[in-house]
């Protein structure tokens, strides 16, 4: 289910790379807009590396919450990593990509997957936690969460049911698409199995197995 709703707006910060950030998210009440490009009250800083279709909403679990936190040792409110979705009881690392989940009067698809960034890695500094190395210990413990497209615009709140309604059968899951694009590019060409997969997701696979190909000497 889904456990909170967050949202954040852009806010001066000099620590971030483009001088302000939205990464700061806060759980809201009562049903909340959902359209093609996120949430209603919802406002994505850098436009440039985050937000548009294929990443208009973040879902991360509260379990993988509690997990860093035994491991940082501190409390993590929900909303701490930035997700607009803390969920609960769902294993969204296992999600396929293509997958569609209905909440509220959403439809909602499993699209991209989350890469951790200098700016994540000072958030978590600020708020007082160990942010040493964090960007490798993320990429290492491998559950990024997921980005969600909008396939069908509607609302949805906290205690809303997350119903799978199509999971394409292909395998490739989150932690897959994340373990391809944080150092395993052999695992990049099974992303091309996915159909409609996010712009950027396909932009990698494609251009590394175009590498492949000239790296043994054939042309297409």
């Amino acid at each position: 289910m889904v456990r909170s709703v967050n949202v954040g707006t852009p806010r001066e910060a000099a620590w971030a790379g483009i001088g302000r950030t939205s990464i700061d998210k806060v759980a809201v009440a009562g049903p909340v807009e959902v359209r093609r490009l996120g949430l209603g009250g919802d406002q994505v800083s850098d436009t440039r590396h985050h937000g548009g279709a294929d990443q208009a909403v973040y879902a991360f679990a509260r379990e993988e919450l509690d997990w860093w936190a035994a491991q940082l040792g501190t409390d993590l409110r929900d909303g701490e990593f930035g997700e607009n979705l803390t969920t609960e009881g769902v294993v969204v690392d296992d999600a396929e990509l293509g997958e569609r989940w209905r909440i509220g009067t959403t439809l909602l698809e499993v699209a991209s997957v989350r890469t951790p960034c200098h700016d994540f890695k000072t958030w978590m500094g600020r708020g007082g936690h160990d942010s040493r190395g964090w960007v490798r210990r993320f990429a290492e413990h491998g559950h990024p969460g997921a980005y969600l497209r909008v396939l069908q615009e509607g609302t949805l709140q906290e205690g809303d049911p997350v119903e799978v309604v199509h999971r394409p059968g292909h395998g490739v899951t989150m932690r897959t698409a994340f373990r391809a694009a944080m150092g395993e590019p052999e695992l990049l060409p099974r992303l091309l199995e996915v159909d409609g997969l996010a712009v950027k997701l396909r932009r990698r696979a494609e251009d590394h197995v175009a590498a492949s190909y000239r790296s043994v000497g054939v042309v297409n």
